[in-house]
């Protein structure tokens, strides 16, 4: 797991170089920047990631591509995410993650998009159509 810094901010990381990766999942979108020679921080929307996101579902998921490719505790995350709910924003940050990675290294995408982790979820909430009650169901018709 990422090392667990209390009080540390986006603030922190000013005027350090970075590559960046935007993910998207769903209606959540998280724009995640690493940055090498670091110690293993993990930061989303100026909190710890362990405080952010409680489940440990959630954690699993988003950790994956670092853990993949070996670099848990090597680089240094800051992520700033927005709309959607915990599980979109732990898959947004995944996949933002993932791109950030190839930035650092080409040499990782086999590996990445072998483990699927560089193909975006398409899956969106259908729209409500008129003349219904949802996205699909219909009003119950009356008897003759």
């Amino acid at each position: 797991m990422a090392a667990v810094v209390e009080g540390i901010t986006f603030e922190a990381f000013k005027g350090r170089p970075y590559v960046e990766g935007v993910g998207r999942r769903k209606r959540a979108v998280a724009r995640v920047r690493l940055y090498t020679g670091g110690s293993g921080v993990f930061v989303v929307n100026n909190k710890p990631v362990q405080d952010y996101f409680a489940r440990e579902q959630d954690l699993h998921h988003l950790f994956e591509p670092l853990r993949l490719t070996g670099l848990e505790g090597k680089l240094d995350v800051t992520v700033k995410v927005e709309g959607g709910g915990l599980t979109g924003q732990a898959g947004a940050i995944r996949l933002g993650l993932a791109r950030a990675l190839l930035l650092v290294d080409p040499g990782l995408r086999s590996l990445l998009k072998q483990h699927g982790m560089l193909t975006r979820d398409p899956r969106e909430k259908e729209r409500k159509k008129p003349g219904l009650r949802g996205a699909r169901k219909a009003p119950q018709s009356p008897k003759r």
